[in-house]
C-alpha cells in the first residue's frame, strides 16, 4: 500500500474504462473505483480489472448503521480488492462492525481488505464544514479526530488532504495510512478540490499513497502523464 500511486477510474462505464487501460498493455496499475463506476457495471467491473492483475481501490465511501455496514462489507470482501473505506462520521461503532464484516467475508488464508476511513472530503472547505456540518472547530482538527476514532477502531488509515498527513501520522504513528486526493501538478486545474497539493509536497509530508484522476484519464497520452506523475511522486528529475 505505502508509496502507490492510484489512478481514478472516474469513468461511466466498461466500455470508457477498456479504451483508456488499453495503451498501458500489460502494466499493473493500482486502480480506484468509484460509485459511478460500480453502480453502473457491479461487480463483474472488479473481476475484469483484477484478471487484468491490477491493485482495486474499491472507493464506495460506506455510512450507515453498523450492523448494515458490516453486512455490506462482508458481501464486497468476497469480491477481493485490496483496499475499501468507509465513512469516519459513522462513528467508531460502525468502523469496528466493517472491521468485522470484512473479516468474516475474507476466505480463509487470505489477507483482508485494508480499510481506511474518510475524515473530510478534499472538497469540503472551512466555511462549509463550520456553517453547514455545524462543527465549530478547524478543519484540521475535525480531520484529527476522526483519524483519532478510526485508529481506536482497527483501521488501516484515513482518507485525507496531504495538508493533514503529517500531523496525523504525529498523532496516530507512520504505519496508519494517509491516502490523499486533490494532488495536482503545479500547472493543473483545481478543478472542485478545495485542499490541493503537488506530489513533491505530498511526498514531503509524508503521505502514503496519492490518487489521481483528471490529469491522467483525461490526458491525450494517459501513458506518459502516468509516467510523469509516477516519476515526480517518486521525486525522479527529469
Amino acid at each position: 500500500m505505502d508509496n502507490s500511486l492510484i489512478i481514478a477510474l472516474d469513468f461511466a462505464n466498461k466500455s470508457e474504462i477498456e479504451r483508456f487501460l488499453t495503451p498501458f498493455e500489460d502494466r499493473k496499475l493500482f486502480v480506484k473505483v468509484g460509485m459511478e463506476l460500480f453502480y453502473q457495471e457491479g461487480p463483474a467491473i472488479i473481476d475484469q480489472l483484477k484478471n487484468m492483475g491490477h491493485q482495486i481501490f474499491l472507493d464506495l465511501k460506506l455510512h450507515d448503521i453498523p450492523n448494515t455496514v458490516k453486512s455490506a462489507m462482508k458481501g464486497l470482501a468476497r469480491l477481493e480488492c485490496d483496499l475499501v473505506n468507509v465513512h469516519a462520521a459513522g462513528g467508531k461503532e460502525m468502523m469496528q462492525a466493517a472491521l468485522e464484516g470484512l473479516d468474516a467475508g475474507t476466505a480463509a488464508g487470505q489477507k483482508r481488505p485494508y480499510c481506511i476511513a474518510v475524515t473530510q472530503l478534499t472538497s469540503t472547505s472551512q466555511e462549509q464544514m463550520n456553517s453547514e456540518q455545524l462543527i465549530p472547530v478547524t478543519l484540521k482538527e475535525s480531520v484529527l479526530q476522526y483519524a483519532s476514532l478510526a485508529k481506536n477502531a482497527g483501521l488501516d488509515g484515513v482518507v485525507c488532504s496531504a495538508w493533514e498527513s503529517a500531523a496525523i501520522h504525529t498523532k496516530t504513528g507512520n504505519e496508519f495510512l494517509t491516502v490523499c486526493p486533490g494532488i495536482r501538478m503545479e500547472s493543473d486545474q483545481v478543478g472542485d478540490q478545495k485542499r490541493v497539493a503537488t506530489p513533491q509536497y505530498a511526498k514531503a509530508a509524508g503521505v502514503s499513497s496519492i490518487v489521481v484522476g483528471r490529469s491522467i484519464t483525461r490526458s491525450s497520452d494517459p501513458v506518459k502523464s502516468y509516467e510523469q506523475w509516477i516519476n515526480a511522486w517518486r521525486g525522479i528529475h527529469q
